[in-house]
């Protein structure tokens, strides 16, 4: 999207576009970060307060794309999806030491795997939304796209 198409409305500009939002379906996608930005988790029953990445992700796997808010909270007890993330855009090598870059982040490809979530809204109303499920590592893509090149 242009910047002269991504911009603030005033209070009596016309507007036209429906929302073209749509679930994907389960599966892996190729993913590039659109966007990144510096946040704070105030805290909840399962996460201490904490910092937190908050990443616009768009996913395609060739057919279907679509744009994933995924959140990554700097904390211990979620270090392992760190690393994955950190891994699976080609910053980190499993089992290594990394000082997160975050000035990277942005323009970062990768492959992910995309799952469908289901919820309760505030309303009591069931909805669906995708949610990213795991970050592959290059060599998993790699490892994968070989099985399947050499498969019976």
């Amino acid at each position: 999207m242009s910047d002269t198409m991504n911009r603030e409305f005033g209070w009596e500009d016309t507007i036209e576009n429906d929302s073209t939002w749509e679930l994907l379906p389960e599966g892996d996608y190729e993913f590039e970060v659109k966007k990144f930005e510096r946040q704070r988790h105030g805290g909840s029953e399962k996460m201490p307060a904490c910092n937190k990445a908050v990443l616009n992700i768009e996913v395609t796997d060739g057919e279907n794309k679509g744009t994933i808010t995924h959140n990554l909270f700097l904390h211990t007890k979620t270090e392992g999806m760190l690393c994955a993330f950190f891994a699976g855009i080609g910053q980190r090598k499993p089992g290594e030491k990394l000082t997160m870059d975050w000035n990277k982040v942005v323009g970062s490809r990768g492959r992910c795997k995309v799952k469908v979530r289901d919820y309760t809204a505030n309303n009591g109303e069931a909805r669906q939304a995708n949610q990213i499920q795991k970050f592959y590592a290059p060599d998993e893509v790699s490892a994968k796209k070989a099985y399947k090149a050499g498969s019976f």
